[in-house]
């Protein structure tokens, strides 16, 4: 017989079905004078049922391990589990994970560099959009067939465009209608070196057959000029074939860049650190420097690419400087401090296209090449070279004075080119 310590379900008191909550029978009030809750309040906190619910996932039978049914009281003795607030009576809802510090972090970079990519697809289309293209390297009849690498011409103009006429006397330009070539250079890039050649722009060459650009539009027949007369007569394009015709080399590429803007590509780097090897003066371009190493402004720069009459060879010792010239600037606009840098690499940009003609293939990337393979050869990475001359003063039927290329030395100058060898030395 069962006392009233025991328990249906033959457990003693706190061990039998109720205890644990598989509903065994209501514990029996304590007599009123034992009870400190009150007459009729059983001793113990009653348990709900759980005949018709499982067992929580994770605890124990009878849902002790796990939170309440919706609308249940919480077992007694359990902590209720941490949870979102809520208002009163409505549903716990479960606490939300934090978020890793990994995704953070990498949702951070991957927003960086789609930043960056946007920036720098949005630079070069701005960049490539300032190109001026002009169609100068047209097909003819005779037209040498392509070699091996790429052959750039590179021409310096005496376009006045872009300035005004303070500029222009500030300058020492003058104010001559059209543009003339100051200075042309073919930049040869290929496996077995780089090679920058000169051309004097004085030199005795055969200009073709052409139509006159000037204005007229009347045809003009082939005749022995100075090379610089094609380009006043006929642009880049009829220049493009003068040199072609005469070195045998076909032209994959073109550059030309007036006053305006190769004064404002040398400001916009910020001056280009020269070595000036004993003081210049000269009355003509306004130039005034004293030996030693020291920083051209785009003024400067120009009058020092540009003066010759200090030199015993004039034309020849003008083209020493210029080569001389351009290597350092493409060195100062290719480094890094430039290129990363948004205050110089924008205004770099700006005013080096602005005023800058290309033909019509060329593109961002083959300006690229362009600079680097400049920078590379006067940093040792290849050669400076002159077309080798015959007579560096030869009196023209005219009585005019010019300059001669030697044959035999000039055309295995050409020839290595062509063919991507290595150039010889040419005196």
């Amino acid at each position: 017989m069962n006392t009233w310590q025991e328990r249906p379900g033959g457990g003693a008191y706190g061990q039998g079905d109720a205890a644990r909550g598989r509903g065994g029978a209501a514990e029996p009030p304590l007599p009123p004078e034992l009870n400190p809750r009150g007459t009729g309040v059983p001793l113990s906190r009653p348990t709900q049922p759980t005949t018709d619910r499982p067992p929580h996932q994770g605890g124990t039978p009878g849902g002790y391990g796990g939170p309440p049914p919706h609308g249940g009281q919480q077992p007694y003795g359990q902590q209720p589990f941490e949870s979102e607030p809520n208002p009163a009576g409505a549903p716990a809802q479960p606490a939300r994970p934090r978020r890793s510090r990994k995704k953070i972090i990498g949702f951070s970079a991957l927003g960086l560099v789609l930043a960056l990519l946007v920036t720098v697809v949005g630079t070069y289309f701005w960049a490539d959009g300032k190109l001026r293209h002009e169609n100068v390297l047209a097909d003819y009849p005779g037209r040498p067939a392509a070699g091996k690498g790429t052959n750039w011409l590179i021409v310096g103009s005496d376009s006045r465009e872009g300035l005004t006429d303070a500029e222009e006397d500030s300058l020492h330009t003058g104010s001559a209608e059209g543009k003339r070539s100051d200075s042309m250079m073919i930049l040869h890039i290929g496996d077995n070196g780089n090679t920058l050649m000169s051309i004097p722009r004085d030199s005795w060459v055969q200009i073709p057959a052409h139509q006159d650009t000037s204005g007229s539009g009347k045809s003009i027949a082939a005749a022995t000029r100075k090379i610089n007369a094609s380009f006043a007569s006929g642009g880049g394009r009829l220049l493009v074939q003068t040199v072609e015709t005469n070195t045998g080399l076909r032209i994959d590429h073109y550059a030309e860049i007036g006053f305006a803007g190769f004064v404002g590509l040398v400001d916009a780097v910020g001056g280009v650190e020269m070595t000036i090897d004993q003081p210049v003066k000269d009355k003509d371009s306004g130039l005034d420097l004293q030996a030693g190493t020291q920083t051209l402004s785009g003024k400067q720069a120009l009058a020092f690419v540009r003066q010759r009459h200090q030199m015993a060879d004039q034309d020849l010792g003008r083209m020493r400087n210029q080569q001389k010239f351009l290597g350092a600037l493409a060195k100062q606009a290719a480094s890094p401090g430039t290129l990363l840098n948004p205050f110089t690499f924008y205004p770099l940009a700006s005013a080096g296209l602005d005023t800058l003609i290309v033909d019509e293939d060329a593109g961002l990337t083959d300006l690229g090449s362009m600079f680097l393979a400049m920078k590379g050869v006067t940093g040792g990475d290849g050669k400076t070279i002159t077309v080798p001359i015959g007579n560096a003063d030869y009196r023209t039927p005219t009585g005019e004075s010019a300059v001669k290329w030697d044959p035999a030395k000039s055309k295995a100058v050409f020839d290595a080119m062509k063919n991507d060898t290595a150039v010889p030395d040419a005196k």
